[in-house]
């Protein structure tokens, strides 16, 4: 660092004595040219005196330009160096309503070491070691029944010699902990008033009064908010416990999140936000996952943990039969391998739990009635108890012996299903350790056991507290795992997935894969703008400190913005947020922070778009309440569906800005909504470009005469912003679509078309076709479904057939609900007694074929522009929740209703298209979403008419959508099909989740216009 600076130096001294040498050599002609100005050797010297005049001038220009950046690189390269000799963090937002916020952009970068092969896996050949599970194989081995296996219901008898560990001896850890849902029965402020911040401050006063003592913690979002609320005096001495060991961090994610709804974007982010968050205050860096109550686990989440740097994990809820084989092949710690791997590389240390739950009663061993005897917080007297009705004995000398044996034979029991003699016994469940009492019951009793069993060498054991990294370093020792290479001959190697979950009979957790899809929808909008609005404020922030207006940009408060929406983004990523599966007042409230997130980021686009697109600077002046951009849509309510604005056009043309925030150049279809038919559209520079104007439907065959579809194609650079000016005006290049008719047997009365060209012809064919320059297709005049499906530029065709299918409820006493889907047998083809009305489209930019159905709304759109990302077809597919206008549903497709489980939520209607697809893949993360491209409007807004909003909600039972994704090849099928389905409201949550007996993917829209 020194060395470069004094070289900096030196470098510019040269400069200055080359130029002060020129100046003297200039002083000296000059000099010579007044004392003999009028000689023919004067006049050509004058000449050669004004041309090293004007280079001297222009070297000065680069000198100063070149000090004005060696100065700006010197002070960067200081500040970065001090700040990472200070250890200091990038700057915190911590509980965001107080606090104060640090200096901006103080923190070092943020480097992440990437391998150059991890994106390259699919050009690896990929050979299956001998030694390796994979779990399809198991998949199609295993019965899936369920007979009762003893004391363990659904597992098998276990037996022991009891002289396996004389040799060596059993290590039983026990490890307490907590699990606080962010957000379930209650939300997540109401847990943390109520149970967390207890939990918390009793786990320092109770671990210190015991060094042998331990704990371990997962969620970051409710320890930071008790880190933002607790003295320095109580800080300090959580950090000691941190060094000490007795506190352990696990995973260290904003929340432990869902692995089947979540896309892995957000579970990136949530992981980073905990992490960052741990550096910053504590010091920490977790080497352990902890995921005991997600519906399912995904080989993802292990990639991606693997990559954040830990070395170990935990699961727990697979499917009963999966842990049953597992349990008897000995296979439940193994190294997880992604599918695509043909090495270790991407191999982590996994623990599967291998009984039922993660409580008391189903982790000392296989029999829950003797487990919930070691509860203390059951001891007779307390608020719970066991539902054997045996309770548990608190431990005196008197008893001692005969409880150690009674709990160190299950522990043995446990061992045996392992290929170690080291044994995991979690203590703990949902929101335990709240008092004080349930401290000293759980510890000391524990504590009287762990003693008797230590002092007894007889029985070849070493029973302790500890953590889950305690647990696995042991594990690690005794199993012999290379430090290196991260292997071990006495582990077996797993690869695939461990979905989808079932926790008795035929009770699958898939229900939660469509619950409450409007919040699914909401959680993908945010993610997008979170990506949009953090790229497009790092441009503006830059561009800011450049010019050295910093006190004329929010840039605080767009800073706050960010952080806010990051963490209300990872803490709907919770697996019981994302899912659908909470109260209903508590989904209300995570709705809540997704809208108003959204809100705020519009803010930060708005006002970074502003700054940017201005020339001169020194005219930007922030106002909140008169924005100088507007977006070009509105949703009024966390409730309601997002509605388009139309714009009002005028002589005078208005400022469309187009961002664009990919890292590659974009040209996708825009479509606003404007006020009148006649519209113009030009470029900044004025050329004139294409567009298209459709009609808005209100109904299905009435169009609304006050809002207007302008569609065009938009090209912007990467990380860029467009600008178009839109006005009012005739124009050749801006052609009406025309619009055709279809229902068979009735008369269709078409209104509100009066500005297009309408045709409903009578000729009684079986087809009709639509095509662009790319592709062809062939629809059914009877059901306007696409049948048949032409590549244009090779003449390659594909029959296509699609269908949409209903499951019925079940008539058996458990339903489906938030958590289960329990159909009454296959699925059944949906027909309707009507035929439905069809609506083509065609048009200069695209066109669609649009079927109504009675319940569902069927859309296929081509783009009638050249091949590029985005461009091809599109599908779409609205599913009503009952009937319209009067219309009768059939019986099997039922509105939702109320249910002491949850929302029993009728026929659940898919769609099922018949055509070739290649081998699934499901192992590596896919990235099934387009970055959103932000369009803004200038000027004075008003909320359109067209169905976008809740009149349409009302009148067609909308009450929700979902994008599940796009299926097809971007450069095989053009992005072929892209699903939109909407199921209705979920209704009241399933109240079941809990294991008792009793009881059973940036979304965006490339450039706003598509999926």
């Amino acid at each position: 660092m020194k060395l470069s600076r004094q070289f900096t130096v030196f470098g510019s001294a040269i400069f200055c004595v080359v130029v002060f040498s020129l100046y003297l050599m200039l002083d000296h002609l000059q000099l010579d040219h007044t004392k003999n100005p009028s000689n023919g050797v004067g006049r050509f010297q004058n000449g050669q005196l004004s041309i090293l005049q004007e280079k001297i001038d222009h070297l000065e220009r680069l000198l100063a330009e070149n000090n004005e950046i060696i100065s700006n690189i010197r002070d960067s390269v200081i500040n970065l160096s001090e700040s990472v000799k200070d250890g200091r963090g990038s700057p915190e937002v911590g509980n965001l309503t107080r606090g104060s916020y640090p200096e901006l952009l103080a923190s070092p970068p943020l480097v992440v070491p990437i391998d150059s092969q991890d994106c390259q896996f699919a050009t690896r050949p990929y050979a299956q070691s001998a030694d390796e599970v994979q779990m399809l194989d198991v998949y199609d081995l295993l019965k899936f029944d369920n007979p009762d296996g003893g004391v363990w219901k659904q597992g098998f008898e276990i037996s022991y010699g009891g002289n396996e560990w004389d040799s060596e001896p059993l290590q039983v850890f026990v490890v307490p902990h907590s699990h606080n849902d962010p957000g379930w029965l209650k939300t997540f402020d109401d847990y943390y008033r109520d149970q967390t911040q207890h939990i918390l401050n009793n786990m320092v006063v109770k671990l210190h009064e015991d060094e042998r003592r331990k704990m371990i913690w997962s969620e970051i979002s409710y320890f930071s908010k008790w880190w933002e609320s607790i003295d320095s005096q109580k800080r300090d001495a959580v950090k000691r416990l941190i060094e000490r060991g007795q506190l352990e961090i696990a995973t260290g994610g904003w929340v432990m999140p869902d692995e089947a709804s979540t896309h892995y974007f957000a579970i990136i982010d949530q992981l980073i936000e905990g992490h960052q968050w741990l550096d910053r205050n504590l010091g920490v860096k977790p080497k352990t996952g902890w995921a005991v109550d997600p519906f399912g686990h995904s080989p993802t989440m292990a990639y991606l943990l693997k990559q954040a740097g830990l070395s170990n994990m935990l699961i727990q809820r697979i499917h009963y039969s999966v842990k049953k084989h597992f349990a008897a092949k000995k296979t439940l710690e193994f190294f997880w391998r992604q599918n695509w791997d043909p090495d270790s590389s991407t191999d982590i240390l996994c623990h599967m739990m291998p009984f039922y739950s993660y409580d008391v009663p189903h982790t000392c061993g296989p029999d829950p009635k003797i487990c919930c005897q070691f509860d203390f917080k059951r001891l007779p007297g307390g608020r719970i108890n066991c539902p054997w009705r045996v309770p548990p004995q608190a431990i005196t000398d008197g008893n001692v012996q005969q409880r150690a044996h009674m709990l160190l034979d299950q522990y043995r029991k446990k061992s045996s299903l392992f290929r170690t003699k080291v044994v995991l016994v979690p203590l703990g469940d949902d929101f335990r350790y709240t008092e004080a009492l349930e401290w000293d019951q759980q510890f000391q009793n524990y504590q009287k056991l762990f003693d008797y069993m230590n002092s007894q060498p007889e029985l070849h054991v070493k029973a302790q507290f500890g953590t889950i990294s305690d647990y696995f370093a042991a594990v690690r020792k005794a199993a012999g795992v290379d430090s290196v290479k991260s292997s071990s001959p006495a582990l077996p190697v797993v690869s695939g997935d461990f979905f989808t979950y079932a926790d008795r009979d035929d009770h699958y957790w898939s229900g939660f894969f469509t619950s409450r899809p409007f919040y699914k929808r909401l959680d993908r909008m945010l993610e997008s703008h979170l990506r949009a609005a953090e790229i497009l404020y790092s441009l503006a922030l830059a561009s800011v400190q450049k010019s050295g207006k910093l006190s004329d940009f929010p840039s605080f408060e767009n800073y706050k913005s960010l952080t806010e929406a990051r963490r209300n983004l990872g803490l709907f990523q919770h697996h019981d947020a994302i899912t659908g599966t909470g109260k209903d007042w508590v989904v209300v409230d995570y709705g809540t922070r997704l809208f108003h997130s959204i809100l705020n980021l519009k803010r930060v686009m708005v006002s970074s778009a502003h700054w940017l697109t201005l020339k001169d600077k020194g005219m930007y002046s922030h106002n909140p309440s008169t924005p100088f951009f507007q977006m070009d849509d509105i949703q009024p309510a966390q409730d309601a569906l997002p509605r388009k604005t139309v714009l009002k056009l005028g002589a005078k043309p208005r400022s469309l800005v187009i961002y664009n925030p990919t890292d590659q150049d974009r040209s996708s279809v825009v479509t606003v909504y404007v006020s009148s038919p006649r519209a113009r559209v030009v470029t900044v520079h004025g050329h004139p470009v294409v567009a298209q104007i459709g009609a808005v439907w209100e109904e299905p065959s009435k169009a609304s005469t006050e809002a207007f579809q302008l569609s065009f194609v938009a090209q912007v650079p990467a990380l860029g912003l467009a600008v178009y000016q839109l006005s009012e005006g005739g124009d050749f290049r801006t052609v009406p679509a025309d619009y055709t008719f279809f229902k068979q047997g009735s008369q269709l009365s078409v209104t509100g078309t009066e500005h297009f060209r309408v045709a409903m012809p009578q000729d009684g064919s079986d087809h009709f076709t639509v095509e662009t320059t790319l592709l062809k297709i062939w629809c059914s005049s009877a059901s306007g479904i696409m049948e048949k499906i032409k590549n244009k530029e090779d003449g390659a065709e594909q029959n296509i057939k699609v269908e949409f299918l209903w499951y019925g409820t079940t008539s058996k006493r458990d339903k489906s609900g938030a958590y289960l889907f329990l159909p009454d047998g296959e699925a059944k083809v949906y027909t309707t007694k009507s035929p439905p009305m069809i609506r083509v489209a065609k048009g200069m930019v695209f066109s669609e074929v649009t079927t109504i159905y009675e319940h569902v709304t069927h859309t296929v759109r081509l783009y009638n522009v050249q091949r590029g990302p985005g461009f091809g077809g599109q599908r779409q597919a609205f599913v009503g929740r009952g009937p319209t206008q009067g219309s009768k549903a059939p019986s099997q497709v039922r509105k939702p209703r109320s249910h002491t489980r949850g929302a029993a939520r009728g026929a659940r209607v898919f769609r099922r298209i018949k055509r070739q697809r290649g081998p699934h893949q499901s192992t590596a993360p896919q990235d099934n979403r387009r970055n959103t491209a932000r369009t803004f409007q200038k000027g004075r807004m008003r909320e359109g008419r067209g169905g976008e909003g809740r009149e349409r909600e009302r009148r067609h039972g909308f009450l929700s959508s979902m994008l599940f994704g796009c299926m097809g090849s971007r450069g095989q099928e053009k992005g072929l099909i892209c699903v939109l389905a909407n199921y209705g409201s979920a209704g009241p949550c399933e109240s079941r989740r809990r294991p008792k007996q009793s009881k059973g993917t940036r979304l965006g829209s490339s450039l706003r216009a598509l999926c």
